[in-house]
């Protein structure tokens, strides 16, 4: 993938579903990202142009 930036933020107010993780500009939320396991499946869906279904708030 290219064109990528990773950053980290405060409270995005989900904490009952935390780690959370935001794509954009899709606006996808993905929520109980505890691992590496959950990552890659995120990251596969994204090269995929497809939605990790199992992670999505």
């Amino acid at each position: 993938m290219t064109d990528v930036v990773v950053t980290s933020t405060g409270c995005m107010k989900a904490c009952d579903h935390g780690p959370v993780m935001v794509i954009y500009p899709q606006n996808l939320w993905y929520g109980n990202v505890t691992g590496e396991d959950a990552i890659d499946e995120i990251l596969d869906a994204m090269e995929e142009e497809t939605v990790a279904e199992a992670y999505l708030l």
